[in-house]
């Protein structure tokens, strides 16, 4: 399997060095060459999450030795990583209802699913590429990512990460996660901003020429561990077909029938991994793509204009909260038969002017593939609510937000094909809003989220997962804030350069 960029200014190159590489030299990501062969999902494994996974790893990472996938899929899914036995849980909540549980891993989020495993796959690219520098991973999050990278790559040899995510818009959950963050190689910043301030500020470090021959002199190679990197990618593609096997395993549909996907996403890349999925012959209906109110993708979806510039709201779900959809590039790529000429285009109009416009032909192809909607913070509220009432079942707020618009896809669609909610978060990463909508404004006001912890645990009778538990009890040893000019100079200060 070869490898080019989405701009097509780098060469081909293999998987090991695009994981290894995380971003193209040309600003590019890194996709598929080659189209790898429908892979017939009456012949998925019977047998546990990680068969699945080394089954679809195997064909998008050649060169990668088998014995070495094989020892990492053990490694990232076992039982001491995420706190249950299939990894990823579908629950049937009532009828063609389903919601798939992505977050039971050590940092109660579904990028533990990637990013669990992507530290393995970083040493074997080291290895394969006969690399000698170290490797630093450095990434933006809007909130999940940054502690699940930190959690991968703490103390992983050969490796340094370094994590930023904006000052104002995480959770009080999501930020104690990262500052209490342990490990000898680990560092994080609060940037004063938003998230595309924090992710512009990363993507000008791995544009800056100067910087990289700095660092290479210094014997350092940058990666990253966002979704940009297709190391990240290609382990959510596994949890579609999990989830697809599981619906025909237990009658809920027939072998080949086709099934919608409804994906809460704000960087595009999990939805996107859906759509490889896809690509790669799991039978979906729709790609049901839910925003909330900064429904910059809604808006493209529905519209073909993509407008970055607009007002970026603070809501219930912050790690939605972007404006700049990085994924959404490889998308342009498929979906114009890989013109990266195009592509480059569109993403220079981005950046000068902050929007551009899709051809018809290539709307009606992305209109073919996805729908979308938005919830405001009210309806996403209300989904909670109203999910916990009629099913005794708990979600947070990017949850609700998928279950708020399949509600209104389902309405206006008239389609009753069996649905499945990838579920991003454990609820109690997002206490507060989740207790808001289940009690009201006024029972807990002025209790902390760290607080809410317990209450939320007692009054509905769930358990708090045990990473989240710990966390009152953990020191603060991230306690930087810096501007997004500042991000540079930050890198070389922790690098001491």
């Amino acid at each position: 399997m070869r490898y080019y960029s989405t701009r097509g200014l780098s060469e081909f190159t293999t998987a090991a060095e695009a994981i290894k590489q995380g971003l193209a030299p040309d600003g590019g990501l890194f996709v598929p060459a080659d189209r790898p062969a429908p892979f017939k999902t009456d012949r998925l494994p019977a047998g546990s999450y990680g068969e699945i996974a080394a089954k679809i790893f195997k064909l998008y990472l050649s060169g990668f030795e088998e014995s070495i996938l094989g020892k990492a899929v053990d490694s990232a899914y076992s039982e001491t990583s995420f706190g249950h036995p299939v990894v990823t849980p579908l629950r049937r909540l009532a009828g063609n209802l389903h919601v798939l549980e992505l977050w039971h891993g050590p940092t109660s989020a579904f990028k533990d699913i990637a990013l669990q495993i992507l530290p393995h796959f970083m040493r074997a690219a080291i290895r394969i590429t006969g690399e000698n520098k170290d490797i630093v991973i450095l990434t933006a999050t809007s909130g999940d990512t940054g502690k699940s990278a930190l959690e991968g790559f703490r103390d992983v040899p050969g490796t340094r990460i370094i994590v930023y995510y904006p000052r104002d818009g995480v959770s009080e959950v999501q930020q104690l996660q990262m500052t209490t963050q342990e490990g000898n190689n680990v560092a994080v910043a609060a940037v004063k901003g938003n998230f595309d301030d924090t992710q512009k500020g990363v993507k000008e470090i791995f544009s800056s020429r100067d910087l990289a021959a700095r660092l290479a002199d210094a014997g350092y190679r940058l990666s990253s561990a966002n979704s940009i990197n297709w190391g990240r990618l290609v382990p959510q593609i596994v949890y579609y077909f999990a989830a697809y096997r599981d619906l025909v395993g237990r009658g809920e549909v027939r072998q080949g029938d086709k099934v919608n996907f409804v994906v809460p996403t704000g960087n595009f890349g999990n939805i996107l991994a859906g759509y490889y999925a896809r690509e790669l012959g799991l039978p979906v209906n729709r790609m049901i793509c839910a925003a909330n109110r900064n429904n910059v993708l809604t808006d493209f979806i529905n519209t073909g204009r993509y407008q970055s510039r607009r007002p970026l709201h603070r809501t219930f779900s912050p790690s939605m909260d972007i404006l700049v959809s990085s994924n959404l590039e490889r998308l342009l790529f498929e979906l114009s038969d890989h013109e990266a000429g195009r592509v480059a285009a569109w993403m220079e109009q981005l950046r000068e002017t902050g929007e551009y416009i899709l051809d018809p032909e290539i709307l009606r192809r992305l209109q073919d593939l996805f729908w979308s909607d938005f919830a405001d913070d009210r309806e996403t509220l209300q989904a909670i609510g109203a999910t916990y009432r009629e099913h005794n079942y708990l979600i947070d707020t990017h949850t609700a937000v998928g279950r708020a618009v399949l509600d209104k896809y389902t309405e206006r669609e008239k389609d009753d094909t069996v649905s499945v909610i990838l579920s991003t978060a454990s609820p109690y990463k997002f206490t507060g809003s989740v207790t808001r909508a289940l009690f009201g404004d006024k029972r807990f006001e002025g209790v902390t989220e760290l607080e809410l912890l317990k209450l939320l645990s007692r009054e509905t009778g769930t358990a708090i997962p045990p990473d989240l538990a710990k966390l009152e009890q953990k020191p603060i040893r991230h306690r930087r804030e810096i501007d997004r000019e500042e991000m540079a100079g930050h890198l070389l200060e922790i690098l001491k350069l």
